[in-house]
């Protein structure tokens, strides 16, 4: 039987995502004041590059040791290659959390503690596609429900929010849902 840990690294090699930066990341970072962030679940650092040529001191937290190979050495970004399922996220430890293409409940319910006064929160991944035929068929464990992401940070200052189709970056039909949030 395949792990957790070589399931992702193949997937990275099979399936590499686009290197660009995700879009809800690129217009909404002017909401996160340059700190320390956390990237969830950050693949092949993307996000993470971005972020650290913004001057943003990053956790780059991922299972696949092949991604986080792909990721740049720096004194800025700290890599941490563990099962995300196991993981707990640092109170009040971040200006600024992402996550994107990722579904962790568990994770979830710990990132409004996560951030410090003023953090932001930019959260993009898959809703269910209410059996709409070319949206795909993901697990449905990791895949929000309408309404589930704008619930469960109600506790924040809701900045931006849509669920929305889009086309991912294989070209698949998806839904997803955005948030940006901040804590006051």
């Amino acid at each position: 039987m395949i792990s957790d840990k070589e399931r992702w690294n193949i997937r990275h090699v099979k399936k590499p995502m686009k290197n660009t930066v995700s879009p809800i990341l690129e217009k909404n970072i002017a909401h996160a004041k340059v700190g320390r962030a956390i990237d969830v679940a950050c693949g092949t650092g993307r996000n993470t590059h971005f972020l650290e040529d913004l001057g943003f001191k990053i956790d780059a937290v991922d299972f696949s040791d092949y991604a986080l190979d792909s990721i740049r050495d720096s004194a800025n970004i700290t890599k941490i290659d563990t099962d995300l399922d196991a993981y707990d996220l640092k109170q009040n430890s971040y200006d600024l959390i992402v996550n994107t293409n990722y579904l962790n409940r568990r994770l979830m319910a710990q990132m409004s503690d996560a951030l410090v006064d003023g953090g932001v929160i930019i959260f993009e991944t898959f809703i269910v596609a209410h059996e709409k035929p070319g949206n795909g068929s993901m697990n449905p464990d990791y895949l929000l429900k309408d309404g589930e992401l704008l619930d469960t940070f109600k506790d924040l200052e809701t900045v931006f929010y849509e669920e929305r189709d889009d086309v991912n970056s294989y070209g698949e039909k998806i839904r997803v849902a955005a948030l940006v949030a901040k804590k006051v």
